[in-house]
């Protein structure tokens, strides 16, 4: 068995024959939990794969709401896009420091506003580095590229949406978050939630889609297994969620790779239902 959408994921062996190819840019996406107390640009400037331009998932967002990284506006993507030289006719790079996490939303996200021809590094940058590959901490300062936005609405969940789906049924909801949070048995990691999970909902780690010595994906056989083993029919239409909507699209670009077609992320997803005190929580298994 093969991914059904391989070009999705390149390997640090093709990056470092194609890195300087005309159409290729590279992006590093790193973030991380604010109570790391590390900070990703800051990293980024540090050292990262020449020609990286640094996408903040944080800021590329609707920086109005007191979610965290919520979708922007189509102008403020674009926006956005075109000052880090990313646009129409570019073939997309992304990776991040932790091998792959927040990757993947910016992978969404770049998606979600109708640029296809995007992929994430496998591995990242941890992989990059431990095959001794050259990092560097040049600035970058990329030409501006026009960027055209059109959104795919049919990727993007709302809350309404997912408190409808409970009684529909009508996709199934996939939590990316780690089997303790699902259950309630563990804490959340931002004060003030609830623990539990979405009625109805299925839970399979994000992290369960990846090899634990490298952090690249697992073949696609063994991917169909995790999808399976969740409780998911993988032919049905599927909602993914987590936190705060990054790993949740760990889960949308594994099944991307899989060719799942009717995959959508709940953007808010569990910070913003568990805030939300008239939201129905369940807990166990």
């Amino acid at each position: 068995m093969s991914y059904v959408n391989p070009n999705s994921l390149v390997s640090t062996e093709w990056l470092a024959e194609h890195a300087s190819a005309p159409d290729v840019r590279i992006v590093d996406a790193s973030w991380h939990m604010p109570a790391t107390g590390r900070n990703p640009r800051a990293e980024y400037e540090a050292e990262h794969i020449p020609g990286a331009v640094f996408f903040d998932i944080d800021e590329i967002a609707d920086t109005d709401n007191s979610l965290p990284h919520m979708v922007p506006s189509p102008e403020k993507f674009s926006s956005r896009m075109r000052r880090l030289g990313l646009g129409d006719g570019n073939r997309i790079v992304i990776y991040d420091s932790l091998g792959l996490v927040s990757a993947a939303r910016a992978w969404w996200l770049i998606r979600l506003f109708g640029h296809q021809d995007v992929a994430i590094l496998d591995g990242g940058l941890p992989k990059w580095k431990a095959e001794g590959r050259a990092v560097s901490d040049d600035p970058i300062k990329p030409a501006e590229r026009h960027f055209t936005s059109r959104i795919n609405s049919f990727m993007l969940r709302e809350k309404d949406q997912v408190l409808r789906n409970i009684d529909s049924g009508r996709e199934q909801v996939l939590d990316a978050r780690s089997a303790g949070r699902f259950a309630a048995t563990d804490p959340e990691p931002r004060e003030g939630l609830r623990g539990g999970h979405i009625p109805n909902s299925y839970n399979l780690p994000f992290t369960n889609l990846l090899n634990s010595e490298d952090s690249t994906f697992r073949p696609a056989e063994e991917l169909t297994a995790e999808f399976e083993k969740s409780g998911i029919d993988i032919k049905q239409p599927i909602i993914t969620s987590c936190g705060s909507g990054v790993t949740a699209c760990v889960l949308a670009f594994g099944l991307h790779l899989m060719g799942h077609r009717r995959v959508a992320v709940y953007d808010g997803s569990w910070t913003e239902w568990a805030l939300d005190e008239e939201t129905p929580v369940v807990s166990g298994t």
